[in-house]
């Protein structure tokens, strides 16, 4: 509306400039970016659309009220437009348009209104989230971008969703939360190349959600793990249940933190600050709570892995200098370490989780109920987001394991990115069976929603296939990280009622059988959103969600990554990747160069990661695995893909388990491999296979070994350089 009558307008001036300066005060507004709002209201294209995620019905009132925009137009729900109070409100504001998402003339409209070169303010997702996360984004308001060229101004709220404006029921509830508006910088969406009209729309609104989802990583951001932490109990109470493990004892946010804090003094004293602390626990709660007391007090936890062996674990101690290692009694005794953990050299001290609760003096006991219980943010060593946060190590299926150094501003983004495009809420309990030295199980299987105030219930061992399916059913658990070879044996001694809970099970650390991925739709109506990482980017890099999925893929690639192929001779299809973003690691630590950070090594220049990985983008910017560079063997002057040789033995015996590897070869340079459980496979089938898939006669291996069990590390992936030691001797 336009108010023509001089004194209406002054008082209505008036009233805006009096609730902006109040709703200031109360909610203790911050406006970020300001600058870029007036440089998008000032450019030469006067066409503008405002769009902005939807927390809560004080949306459009903050937006009207606190960015510079002239005779701002807001596109609102009908049904919301109805109300009188809402439509009151707004009036006093701006101008607003009712529209219908089902109205096909919408659109038209909206058009029409932005070639006016009136300022238009939308919310893409067309409701108030339920659950914190982005919702379903339209592909009307993408259209409107494309089909006027308009200039797009994203902005991020954050704040509302916990306040009683807010439709979230999982969020304690707050009366005057704090609030920041992130203006981002202004952009365009290109007219899409598509065969169609309506392809080009599909492909407008993909771009706008993947807007959005970066819009998603503008919420305020956190410096350290612990300081996280810390935010988490203020916002969720400390009297929230927030972990439980085998001892089935479920400890508050309270309890993890007074044990974090008694945990990190008492190491405070063994170690120095900045040293990296070698850690041999298995998935429990004080294993949890003692990585974050090391961060609060300055150390480095560096997360030993326990099925590497005695070789594997002496690389590591070694590439991070660990001098103090920490464990238990109970669990030495119980997986029978005792003599791995003698023959360790190096090791200045292995102290025992039992003895530290003995050397708890009445001191320390008052100091952490005096002050530091009610206080923790003091007792934290100060730290910056670039700081190591953790040393996770390589699995080794390819050498040595080397120290990837994570800071905490890469593991706390990869949090971040995975929040932007799967809404993990406070409601969900995560059933992490991934051990925490792995870095799924540690980024997303722990950390994850320990930091966003979901609940996780920590199991020792993936392995333990009749025990999991029931614990997921005793504790309701809705989330489900694993490996195909996990879950496939998860799937084979599960009750069909099980997993009735899970929302979401997602597979990683290895490429997703279609036989498993079809299991479990069969037996269980679930499917398996794929994804895939490395330990150097903390480590999710690309993901299937509900609302991009595409079967054969690993998904798209998280908001906030770069990514560029590099091509390689002989390999006709994709190319090598590499990535940069934050959630890249600082570095490498190596044995043969112990205690030295190595930047991490790419063609493309400083901050890029090389992955090893071969990978083919498609034009929805959905990932396919392809192979690793070194899973690549050159026979008779042509590059073979190892994993191509193990698909087609899986064609030949679905029921087998298959790898492939290599040997030197006097005649082609190298020879293929095929190791198998299955007894009956023969070359015959194998190259009915090969026919099949539109493979080279090469890819058919000449060699064939039957294996009882194909070897395996602790994180369920096969171990290749056990079977190229294997295929030496063949």
């Amino acid at each position: 509306m336009t108010n023509s009558n001089p004194l209406k307008t002054m008082l209505l001036t008036l009233l805006r400039v009096l609730l902006r300066g109040l709703i200031r005060l109360c909610f203790r507004v911050r406006v970020q970016g300001m600058e870029k709002a007036l440089a998008a209201g000032s450019g030469q294209n006067k066409r503008l659309l405002v769009i902005a995620n939807h927390e809560s019905f004080l949306d459009g009132i903050l937006l009207g009220l606190f960015l510079p925009l002239t005779r701002p137009v807001f596109i609102v729900h009908t049904e919301y437009a109805k109300r009188p109070l809402f439509r009151f409100g707004l009036e006093m504001l701006a101008d607003y348009l009712s529209i219908a998402p089902g109205n096909p003339m919408a659109v038209k409209q909206v058009i029409r209104l932005v070639e006016s070169g009136r300022p238009v303010v939308i919310f893409p997702e067309g409701r108030i989230t339920l659950t914190g996360a982005l919702m379903k984004v339209y592909a009307g308001p993408a259209f409107v971008a494309v089909k006027t060229g308009a200039t797009l101004l994203p902005v991020r709220l954050d704040g509302l969703s916990r306040s009683y404006f807010s439709k979230m029921t999982n969020l304690p509830r707050k009366l005057f939360p704090k609030i920041t508006l992130t203006i981002l910088p202004p952009t365009t969406l290109p007219v899409p190349e598509a065969p169609n009209a309506r392809a080009r729309r599909h492909k407008a609104g993909e771009a706008l959600r993947r807007l959005m989802q970066e819009m998603a990583l503008a919420r305020p951001s956190q410096r350290t793990l612990y300081g996280t932490l810390c935010n988490v109990i203020r916002l969720h109470g400390r009297s929230r249940r927030i972990v439980e493990d085998i001892k089935q004892v479920e400890y508050t946010y309270h309890e993890l933190l007074k044990m974090s804090l008694a945990l990190g003094r008492l190491t405070g004293r063994l170690t120095e600050p900045g040293e990296r602390v070698g850690l041999l626990l298995p998935n429990m709660t004080p294993t949890l709570a003692l990585f974050f007391g090391l961060g609060a007090f300055g150390r480095i936890p560096a997360m030993l892995n326990y099925t590497a062996g005695v070789d594997g674990m002496q690389a590591a101690c070694d590439a991070a200098e660990i001098r103090t290692l920490i464990t238990s009694r109970a669990f030495v005794e119980q997986a029978k370490f005792a003599d791995k953990l003698a023959a360790l050299r190096g090791l200045q001290r292995v102290v025992y989780l039992e003895d530290l609760r003995e050397k708890m003096t009445l001191r320390d006991k008052l100091w952490l109920m005096g002050w530091a219980l009610w206080f923790p943010r003091l007792v934290e060593v100060r730290a910056g987001s670039e700081d190591p946060a953790v040393v996770l190590f390589t699995s080794g299926s390819e050498g040595k394991p080397k120290g990837v150094v994570l800071s905490h501003r890469a593991i706390l983004a990869n949090i971040a990115q995975i929040q932007a495009i799967i809404d993990i809420a406070p409601n969900d309990r995560v059933l992490n069976v991934l051990p925490v030295f792995h870095s799924f199980g540690l980024t997303a299987g722990t950390l994850l929603p320990v930091l966003t105030g979901a609940g996780v219930f920590l199991y020792p061992s993936p392995l333990h296939y009749r025990v999991i399916p029931e614990l997921a059913y005793d504790r309701a658990c809705t989330v489900l990280f694993g490996t195909s070879t996990f879950l496939g044996n998860y799937a084979r001694f599960a009750h069909p009622y099980d997993f009735y809970r899970l929302r979401y099970v997602v597979s990683g650390a290895e490429k997703l059988s279609a036989t498993v991925r079809e299991q479990w739709f069969e037996k269980f109506g679930i499917r398996i959103l794929e994804g895939y990482g490395a330990t150097e980017t903390a480590p999710v890099i690309a993901v299937n969600t509900p609302m991009a999925y595409r079967s054969g893929s690993v998904g798209q690639f998280l908001p906030g990554l770069e990514y560029r192929l590099q091509s390689i001779p002989g390999i006709e299809e994709g190319g090598l990747l590499h990535v940069r973003g934050p959630n890249v690691m600082n570095g490498y630590l190596k044995a043969d160069n112990p205690g030295v950070l190595q930047a991490p090594a790419s063609s493309e220049g400083a901050g890029w990661y090389a992955t090893g990985d071969i990978v083919d983008v498609d034009s929805d910017g959905f990932v396919r695995i392809i192979g690793r560079v070194k899973r690549f063997a050159k026979v008779a002057g042509e590059m073979i893909s190892l994993e191509a040789v193990e698909k087609l033995a899986l064609l030949a015996s679905p029921g087998g388990l298959h790898a492939a590897s290599s040997q030197p070869d006097a005649t082609k340079g190298e020879a293929l491999v095929l190791f198998t459980t299955d007894g009956q496979i023969n070359r015959a089938a194998l190259q009915k296979a090969a026919r099949q898939l539109g493979f080279s006669e090469l890819a058919v291996p000449k060699k064939i070994a039957r294996v009882d069990a194909l070897p395996l590390l602790g994180t369920g992936k096969t171990d290749y350089v056990t079977l190229q030691r294997m295929a030496a001797e063949v």
